[in-house]
């Protein structure tokens, strides 16, 4: 199996099961990512598992050819970026965080992207 398909069958239903517990229960999220951004340990912790996650998809997916593939490196190198944001300015992601959970919208549009990118990713994986 080639590796940009074995890696869509895991990111994509991962993606839909976060995007479909983010829309049916989003006053539940919004109060985890409340206590999360709370908790300046909890950020940099996030932050060294999505470097690490990262740092494993680029290092064995790195494709920058054009097709659907270069999608799953994109993902990993904003991984990469997410992290290293994490582990060195938590507060910064704390204040951020802070202000995208103000706007009710943000987690339903959240949703969606994350839910339209798995289900393309798993049909990708899958099917196609």
């Amino acid at each position: 199996m080639d590796a940009s398909v074995f890696l869509a069958r895991l990111i994509g239903p991962l993606l839909i099961a976060a995007a479909v517990g983010i829309l049916l229960r989003q006053e539940v999220f919004r109060g985890m990512a409340k206590e999360f951004i709370a908790n300046r340990a909890l950020i940099y912790l996030a932050g060294f598992l999505t470097l690490l996650a990262g740092l494993a998809l680029v290092n064995t997916h790195n494709v920058w050819t054009p097709g659907w593939p270069v999608i799953i490196t994109i993902f990993g190198w904003l991984c990469v970026i997410a992290g290293i944001v994490r582990m060195i300015f938590p507060e910064t992601v704390s204040g951020l965080g802070e202000r995208m959970l103000n706007h009710r919208t943000f987690l339903t549009a959240t949703g969606v992207i994350e839910g339209v990118l798995g289900l393309w990713l798993s049909y990708v994986g899958y099917v196609a």
